[in-house]
């Protein structure tokens, strides 16, 4: 997309985005209008077309700043000393807690609303995180260490694996506004579960 890239970044030029992302996180981009935006932004339209020519720009450029935050959802720091299985936890419960947070919800919602409008978003969406995420877990299921405990062929469509097990119905409740908040403890099962799924797989005898 890098819809970013070619405008010159001044000092309202965060305002701008900020307000952006709150208005296209709670209206979309067809119920987002520039004089919402412009209001939360606590700017003047003449100051957002001074950094955007209209709203496309503004919202790719929004979708480009989450997305880069999308990608910094870090799964493995402070892992070495745990066993498979509990790194294997870590990694389901980073997953999940960000897949039910406020920001993975909006990303998602956001993102399949609009992709058919603007495939490249639905492109830097998927490359970001489920792509970037699935190449993260899979270079660690092929560690030595890893491979001492698990014997997987296909380390990517493991990764895959594990991933789509963290989806659980927790996050369709989420996503439909049928619960808020889910506790840890439901986190927590969530991740285990999933875990002893993945591993009742691919485990060495």
């Amino acid at each position: 997309m890098n819809a970013e890239a070619q405008i010159k970044k001044g000092r309202k030029f965060d305002q701008v985005i900020e307000g952006a992302r709150s208005v296209f996180m709670r209206e979309g981009y067809e119920g987002a209008s520039v004089d919402e935006i412009a209001r939360d932004a606590g700017v003047s339209k003449a100051t957002l077309y001074s950094y955007f020519p209209d709203k496309q720009h503004l919202f790719l450029a929004v979708l480009e700043t989450e997305c880069a935050q999308q990608a910094e959802v870090e799964f493995l720091e402070d892992t070495g000393d745990l066993t498979v299985e509990e790194t294997l936890h870590v990694i389901c419960k980073t997953l999940i807690t960000f897949i039910l947070s406020r920001f993975g919800q909006d990303m998602f919602r956001v993102c399949v609303a609009e992709a058919q409008r603007f495939p490249e978003l639905g492109r830097a969406f998927y490359d970001s995180g489920p792509k970037k995420w699935g190449r993260k877990i899979a270079l660690y299921l092929e560690t030595s260490k890893a491979q001492r405990t698990l014997c997987i062929d296909d380390s990517l469509l493991a990764a895959d694996q594990l991933a789509q097990l963290c989806r659980a119905d927790l996050m369709l409740k989420v996503l439909f506004g049928i619960q808020n908040n889910p506790t840890e403890d439901e986190i927590d099962r969530v991740a285990a579960e999933a875990v002893k799924t993945f591993l009742a797989r691919y485990r060495r005898p």
